[in-house]
């Protein structure tokens, strides 16, 4: 799902489907953003996989969707609720996997709009961020 969701963020997101996505590069107000399509367009295939393979015994759909809605119950904590803190749960933390998360994606949102973006994974990032995280602790 990692890939999966790189490979969108990059060219989906990054791309054709910017009018959605930049406000979420952009200050906005308010608790919602235009960005947030982006759960139906991960959560209705989930549900549909799910409710399909169940209807023909537990097929190969099913694993498939319970993945796609585990690797979005993982990005809502890690990315809505960590990194841009959307609910106050996590403010700080010592743990450099968490920082390194957090200091690649302030990286990928240095780029206010589509192009020279960088960093588009959400839970794989590149090893300079964990040795970042691991020299400012």
């Amino acid at each position: 799902m990692e890939f999966m969701a790189w490979a969108t963020h990059k060219y989906v997101m990054h791309g054709l489907g910017w009018y959605f996505h930049k406000d979420h590069h952009q200050p906005t107000k308010g608790a919602f953003e235009k960005n947030d399509v982006y759960f139906l367009i991960y959560a209705i295939p989930s549900w549909l996989l799910i409710m399909f393979g169940m209807m023909a015994g537990n097929d190969f759909r099913v694993p498939i969707g319970f993945g796609i809605l585990l690797y979005g119950i993982a990005y809502f904590l890690v990315h809505e609720v960590f990194i841009h803190q959307r609910l106050p749960w996590f403010k700080r933390t010592d743990n450099v996997y968490f920082r390194a998360i957090r200091k690649a994606h302030k990286v990928h949102h240095k780029h206010l709009e589509k192009e020279e973006g960088e960093c588009f994974g959400m839970l794989v990032v590149p090893i300079k961020y964990y040795r970042e995280a691991m020299r400012s602790k």
